[in-house]
Parts: C-alpha cells; sequence; structure tokens
C-alpha cells in the first residue's frame, strides 16, 4: 500500500511497518508565488508610513480607563449595635468558621451570610464595613453584634452599644 504525504515525500507501507522512505523534488506549480513576494501585501510603500493599509495602528489605540466606583448601598435603617470580644473569641460562628474578635465582622438574625454593611455611628460620623458570618444579637432591642475591632472603629467600645445606621453593600 502506498500513501503519498505530500509532493515531495513519499512513503511506502506495508502491512508490517515502514518499508521505505524517499524524497522525491516536487515540479514548481505554475501559480506558485515565491516566498518573498507572498507578503507583499502587507509591505508599506516608501513615503507612507510604517502602518500597512488596514491594519490596525496599536501605537493610537488608548485603553479605557477604569474608574473605581464608589459601592452602591441601600439603607437597612438604625438599630443599636453591642459588640463581642474575648469571650467568643476562636469559637465557632454559625456559617462554620471561626470567630476572630480582630476582623471586621458582625452577627444578625436575618441577613445572608457574606453580606456586607457599612455601619455608622452617627454621633461621631465613623463607619466600618463588616461582613456577616454570625447569627445574633439575642438581646431585646439590639439589632447587630459587631466585632471588637469594628467596634473600635467606630468609637463604641466605653459604651458597650451605640444607635447606628446600616447599609446594605452591594
Amino acid at each position: 500500500m502506498r500513501i503519498t504525504i505530500s509532493a515531495a515525500v513519499t512513503v511506502a507501507l506495508t502491512s508490517v511497518g515502514i518499508s521505505q522512505l524517499s524524497a522525491q523534488p516536487s515540479p514548481a506549480a505554475p501559480d506558485t508565488v515565491p516566498f518573498d513576494d507572498s507578503f507583499a501585501a502587507f509591505q508599506t510603500l516608501p513615503g507612507q508610513d510604517d502602518v500597512a493599509p488596514g491594519a490596525v495602528d496599536i501605537r493610537t489605540i488608548t485603553p479605557p480607563i477604569e474608574i473605581e466606583q464608589e459601592p452602591t448601598t441601600r439603607s437597612l435603617g438604625n438599630g443599636v449595635a453591642s459588640y463581642y470580644g474575648r469571650r467568643f473569641h476562636g469559637r465557632l460562628t454559625a456559617n462554620g468558621e471561626r470567630f476572630n474578635m480582630n476582623a471586621m465582622t458582625a452577627a444578625h438574625k436575618t441577613l445572608p451570610f457574606g453580606t456586607k454593611v457599612r455601619v455608622t455611628n452617627p454621633r461621631n460620623g465613623k463607619s466600618v464595613t463588616v461582613r456577616i458570618n454570625d447569627r445574633g444579637p439575642f438581646i431585646k432591642g439590639r439589632t447587630i453584634d459587631l466585632s471588637r475591632a469594628a467596634a473600635s472603629k467606630i468609637g463604641m467600645i466605653s459604651r458597650g452599644h451605640a444607635r447606628v445606621k446600616m447599609e446594605l453593600v452591594e
């Protein structure tokens, strides 16, 4: 059985394997263009810019400027915040991770785990963004329990609780 791989190489195969490999010069086809002339359409003429017609000059493309936008927020209303710290440090939270009193986390009764909430203390204008990772607070009248670090950022450590404004960060 003979199989022609290209015009230049012919291979003879038998049922056992390859028996012959021969290189034969191929006749030049009449419509074949020499290699150097095949790129003539992409070359520029003297006096033209160094960009071929129809090609894109990447030196003139300005990449789009990405503007960081302020995250959108939705009001969750006002409420009373408290904090929890040392006594619960290292214990498992409701979502299964260990509570870290130095992380920016919080407990809320109904918000889904992973939700980001901006908590603002209107008395001093300080705010912090926390991630919901636990359930609570379990004291009547309280809306959110902040970690000790988050409570410290908005200045409510000395009182232990504060009226806060809450916004859902999207």
